[in-house]
């Protein structure tokens, strides 16, 4: 029997599928993006030859599956003869394939090998990020400082919160009190615009690492001794992988090898409807870029849009209770401004990736230093390229701030925070991203199973990525997630518990936030 998949948005999680479906015998697939670009918030901008990376996209896998699959789509640039090995947050990689770059139109084309740097700015100092006990951190802080945070770290070890309900709960029992009040509680609001203790718990199991206070103290005071010696800190540096002009250079060569091997991409056109019968999915209703409507019959659906407008494109399917959940369901939306500035016009030098903004008084929450990603996200390379990042909800003030006044606020608040010495900035641009993060929160969350049983029920509907899921997937769980679906598809073996037991109580994040 021949199969016809639909396949809705052309992210990272969408492409993955249509990449492993594509050029199967007896099926047909068809990818439908609503944007004029894939990639999805993985995607590159570019304005006036400088790069931005909506949010940052380190490529680094503890799947060998994602790592390779990468390699295979965009060479891997390293010299030398010896072998290429990675670390990334205590997890090595040895012996990854490594290949010339290609040329695309002229413009080469490869995955470089980047130093990983972030760092938490706080009281005009900089502690290391993810928030270690390390002699940086007493430096900065102090003994007396440090010592209450070790005494309130012990106190939260020997008399932990029970049971563990809320976000606020998870980082008291892996911080302390003190811990979680300066490094976690005013930056997770900051981001989610809710109070801590109304977010999840299982938003800290996915994305955060838990902190050892005994092996912290013991090399943190090696470290103030000059114990740890050079050979142990250069073991340490981190490192990933990272296209050269951007994440969205994978997506865009994953896009043209789909293509290649006879898929259908349509751009600009959004999934509007689904009709279903019998229980499953048996068509999918487009509105192309002129306003048009039609109908595509398929034999399976893969979606990645976000669930609420999945359940609002279908709604005659589901009962009132399903719809009301999905309708309620909350997101936060994000905003990066990009500003350019001369390198001397920067106190200091800085080799970050992330600088994670702890500084009361301002609203910008992070901040990407694009040089350091890569330098061919610079058309300048005398010039500084820096994105930050604003998260909010598309109803807040901040959202509907004209462009200039937000462009403003950014220079204004980068002085503030003495990052730049100079008052505006070379060149600047707005770019708004909403349903960004999948909120955690909310009455509709604490009943998301319900939502999540009944879609799982319609057995040739696949939810992947993460909005399709509702989960703050990283770029590689999407991407499982997503050789999951074609899998059971392919083999016609359906069993979606193994879609959602991806990225449970995973060990490291690329894009952790708290």
């Amino acid at each position: 029997m021949s199969k016809h998949v639909v396949i809705i948005g052309a992210g990272p999680a969408g492409l993955t599928a249509a990449l492993e479906l594509v050029g199967q015998p007896g099926v047909t697939v068809t990818v439908l993006e609503a944007d004029d670009c894939v990639g999805g918030i993985s995607r590159t901008v570019n304005h006036n030859g400088n790069r931005i990376d909506i949010g940052g996209h380190r490529f680094f896998s503890k799947s060998d599956w994602v790592m390779q699959w990468w390699a295979n789509l965009m060479p891997i640039e390293h010299s030398g003869d010896v072998p290429l090995n990675l670390r990334y947050q205590g997890r090595a990689r040895e012996g990854l394939p490594v290949g010339a770059a290609v040329s695309e139109g002229g413009e080469p084309t490869a995955m470089l090998v980047r130093n990983r740097l972030s760092r938490i700015y706080f009281n005009r100092r900089f502690f290391s990020y993810p928030l270690k006990l390390n002699a940086d951190s007493f430096r900065n802080l102090g003994i007396g400082k440090s010592a209450l945070f070790g005494f309130s770290y012990v106190r939260a070890q020997v008399s932990k919160i029970e049971p563990e309900t809320s976000l606020e709960d998870f980082l008291i029992n892996r911080f302390g009190q003190r811990l979680y009040r300066q490094f976690f509680k005013e930056y997770t609001e900051k981001v989610w615009g809710v109070p801590c203790n109304q977010i999840s718990a299982e938003w800290g199991a996915q994305r955060i690492k838990s902190l050892s206070i005994t092996k912290a103290v013991f090399h943190a005071m090696r470290g103030m001794l000059g114990l740890n010696g050079k050979v142990a800190q250069t073991s340490l540096i981190e490192n990933f992988l990272y296209p050269k002009h951007g994440p969205g250079e994978m997506w865009e060569t994953a896009a043209q090898l789909f293509q290649a091997r006879g898929g259908t991409l349509l751009m600009k056109h959004k999934a509007v409807g689904l009709a279903m019968e019998d229980g499953q999915v048996r068509s999918v209703t487009v509105q192309g870029p002129s306003g048009e409507a039609f109908k595509l019959d398929c034999t399976h659906a893969v979606s990645t849009m976000p669930v609420r407008d999945l359940v609002a494109a279908s709604r005659q399917s589901w009962g009132e209770d399903i719809a009301a959940i999905a309708d309620n369901l909350q997101y936060r939306d994000f905003i990066t401004v990009g500003l350019l500035y001369r390198a001397n016009e920067l106190p200091r030098a800085l080799g970050d990736n992330w600088i994670y903004i702890q500084e009361p008084g301002v609203n910008v929450g992070r901040v990407q230093v694009f040089n350091n990603w890569s330098p061919y996200m610079v058309k300048d390379a005398s010039m500084v390229w820096m994105g930050l990042e604003f998260f909010c909800r598309e109803t807040d003030d901040l959202w509907k701030m004209p462009d200039a006044e937000l462009q403003q606020l950014a220079q204004r608040e980068m002085l503030q925070i003495g990052l730049v010495s100079a008052a505006t900035a070379q060149d600047a641009v707005v770019i708004r991203v909403p349903k960004a993060y999948p909120g955690y929160f909310g009455e509709a969350y604490a009943r998301f199973d319900e939502l999540r049983s009944a879609l799982d029920a319609v057995p040739n509907l696949f939810l992947v990525g993460r909005n399709g899921m509702h989960r703050y997937n990283n770029q590689d769980h999407s991407m499982l997630t997503a050789k999951e679906a074609a899998d059971q598809i392919l083999s016609g073996v359906v069993d979606k518990s193994r879609l959602w037991s991806i990225n449970v109580d995973d060990e490291y994040h690329e894009e952790a936030k708290a």
